[in-house]
This record gives structure tokens, C-alpha cells and sequence, in this order.
């Protein structure tokens, strides 16, 4: 049972973070990210760091980091402030009542529930949520490319580096050739997908259905995000598995997708579905259908990181997750020691040290700080 939880003060910070190489999608690209961080603290001085991961526009999810901010400090804080949870699923109870939407937000203050209860406890992140693997195995995800060319040239470099499944961004007009100049760089055996970002619609099927020419673990998203029935249509058509990230906002849509058949591999991000019980919920769901599932990620720095990796160690997370490491996206992350990934492609999950597993850069953070906010317990 999870020790009882009392946050007494969530201190809000926006650094902004710069990448290393400009990350394009077929929504937008993004050069520097601004980050939202909490630390959240409890009634007896405990403290732990979690992090938003909205994004600086409303092109993957209604929210924004503006949005977040404003929904934290307005209505997430104040109900979880001062009262005492006998677990982080009563935090998640609290914030699901009347309370429509802005799950990102509700997810930062969810998930810093999870780890303080592990502080609490002495114990990792890994063991609250029930992780088992001492190592995930990890997959990268590439940016649109201004050519097929260059597209080939980088896969075939993440695939030397040791990265166990190669991620393609695709749009209309960068898609078949670019993903079939990366499968014969890559050669027929070694794991590639795509991802869309609901850049298509069911008029594309045809279009589409070549992919299955490439033999792909999956295409993600390749239609709207609200949308389970042309999902389940496009499916229908496909060879190539559909893995659904966008679409999937919580439990009862993932028993949709699998009443439909829109999809056979969901993609799960905590953030996106309101924190980690309900991503377990999923994870729970899918395992227990056969359905594999894996962590995708959102430009995380070191601390959204370790999130990831606790969750991404659950039994059924069976396909290689976007949880590369901290020099793949930053010159310098904002945790000690960075997150680093073996030659042969898999990053190791702090077990055996207590909450995230990872020390915060203080004096980094405060580099980058732009804003902050302090919220308190009347």
C-alpha cells in the first residue's frame, strides 16, 4: 500500500532548453524547448521534481505549456493542495471529477504524486508502478528530412549507434520514397516505422496501402486524432499494423480502438491520458488482450526522462520506446548523471535508487529559468 500523501507547496518554473539539431513534424518543427517543471513538496519537507510535457503549440494536443500553466495554478493545484490522498490514484480521482480536459496538466501533478510517494518510501519510481526490467531497450525517433537521401544517411547512423527501432516523421510528399530510401539503407530485418502525425485522411488509403511494400513495424497516427472510425476502415485496407498515440486519451479509448479495430499497437505517453494510472490502466488493458504496447515520447529533458523509463520497465512495454538519451536532444541536460544508452541500444533504469533515480541540476535550471511561479496550501 502507497504511504499517504499531503503536497503542501508546487513551486512552477518554464525553462527553455535548446536542441541540439531542429526536430521537424509533419505540424511544425521546434528548435528550442520550452519546458514547464513543478517541485512539488509535502507536508514534512519531502520534495520531488516532475515535468509538463504540453508543447509550445496546440498541433499535437489542445494544450500548451501556457495552457497548462494557467490550468495548474487555477484548478489542478488547488485541488490537490493542503489535502491528504492515500495514494497518487486518489490524486487522479480528485482530478478527473467535473473536471474535463487538460490532462497534460493534471498528468505533471499526478506523476509528481507517484514520486514522492517513492521518496516516501525510500524506494524507486520503477518499484512503486511495478516495473520488473533492469534495462528498456530503446528506439529513436527521426525528424522530416529534406531529402530521401538524408533520411538514409541518418537512419543508417542511429541504427550503427545501437538503437532498436528506427522512427521516420512522415508527411504527404515525404513519405514513400523517404521511408523506401531508409528501408534499403537499413536493409529488410531491421526495424522501421512511421509516423504521421494525423497528417492523412481515408482519400489517402491507397496512397497508403504501399506502404505494406516495406514490410513496417507499424505506421502511427496516420489520421485524425478524434477520429476510431476511419481508423478502423484504413485498418482494413493495411497490412502494415496501425499503432495509435494521438487517438488514445484514456482507458475507454483504448477499448474502443480494440472494439473497432482501429488500430493493434497503441503507443502509450502518461502525459496524454492524465497520468500513470491511468497509462497502467492501459498498459493492464492491452496486456491482458495481447495488444504489445510502447513508450513514445514528447522532447522530454532529464526529468520527463525518468517518468518514461520507470513506466516504459511494465511488463507489456514489448517494442523499443522513444526514451534515447540525453546527448540524442540537449549539448546539456538538466539531471546528473545524463541519461545514457549502452552500444547495443538499451538505457538502464535506476531500480535501485530511490524516487527518479536521477539528481537535478540546479544551477542549470536556473540558467534556464524564464518565469516561476509558487503555489501554496491556505
Amino acid at each position: 500500500m502507497l504511504e499517504t500523501i499531503a503536497i503542501t507547496r508546487i513551486t512552477l518554473r518554464e525553462i527553455h532548453l535548446p536542441l541540439r539539431e531542429t526536430f521537424r513534424i509533419s505540424s511544425g518543427m521546434t528548435s528550442t524547448r520550452r519546458i514547464l517543471l513543478l517541485e512539488l513538496t509535502d507536508r514534512d519537507g519531502v520534495a520531488t521534481w516532475s515535468e509538463c510535457t504540453a508543447g509550445e503549440r496546440p498541433n499535437y494536443s489542445p494544450e500548451t505549456i501556457d495552457t497548462a500553466w494557467l490550468a495548474i495554478g487555477e484548478w489542478v493545484a488547488p485541488r490537490v493542495l493542503g489535502r491528504e490522498f492515500g495514494g497518487p490514484q486518489e490524486i487522479h480521482a480528485a482530478l478527473e471529477r467535473d473536471f474535463r480536459g487538460h490532462n497534460m496538466a493534471k498528468a505533471a501533478v499526478e506523476m509528481g504524486g507517484w514520486a514522492l510517494a517513492a521518496e516516501r518510501r525510500a524506494v524507486s519510481l520503477t518499484a512503486t508502478l511495478g516495473g520488473t526490467r533492469a534495462k528498456i531497450a530503446t528506439g529513436i525517433s527521426l525528424g522530416i528530412q529534406p531529402d530521401p537521401e538524408s533520411l538514409a544517411r541518418v537512419a543508417r547512423e542511429a541504427r550503427a549507434e545501437g538503437y532498436r527501432k528506427i522512427k521516420c516523421k512522415i508527411a504527404p510528399g515525404a513519405d514513400l520514397e523517404y521511408l523506401a530510401a531508409a528501408r534499403e539503407a537499413l536493409g529488410p530485418d531491421a526495424p522501421l516505422m512511421a509516423d504521421a502525425n494525423s497528417a492523412y485522411t481515408l482519400d489517402d488509403a491507397d496512397h497508403l496501402a504501399r506502404l505494406d511494400e516495406l514490410d513496417l513495424l507499424m505506421i502511427e497516427q496516420p489520421l485524425a486524432n478524434d477520429d476510431l472510425v476511419r481508423h478502423a476502415e484504413l485498418q482494413k485496407r493495411l497490412k502494415t499494423p496501425i499503432c495509435l498515440d494521438e487517438s488514445i486519451t484514456g482507458v475507454d479509448r483504448a477499448e474502443d480502438m480494440l472494439a473497432l479495430g482501429a488500430g493493434k499497437i497503441i503507443n502509450i505517453k502518461p502525459a496524454r491520458v492524465g497520468g500513470f494510472t491511468s497509462a497502467k490502466a492501459i498498459h493492464d488493458l492491452c496486456a491482458a488482450r495481447g495488444v504489445p504496447v510502447w513508450h513514445g515520447g514528447m522532447l522530454e529533458s532529464g526529468i520527463g526522462r525518468a517518468y518514461n523509463v520507470a513506466l516504459a520497465s511494465l511488463a507489456n512495454f514489448t517494442i523499443p520506446g522513444d526514451v534515447s538519451p540525453s546527448a540524442r536532444y540537449w549539448e546539456q541536460d538538466i539531471v546528473t548523471p545524463e541519461w545514457t544508452m549502452s552500444e547495443d541500444g538499451m538505457v538502464s533504469v535506476p531500480y535501485d535508487r530511490p524516487g527518479l533515480g536521477i539528481a537535478v541540476n540546479m544551477d542549470r535550471i536556473d540558467e534556464l529559468t524564464v518565469r516561476r511561479a509558487r503555489l501554496v496550501a491556505e
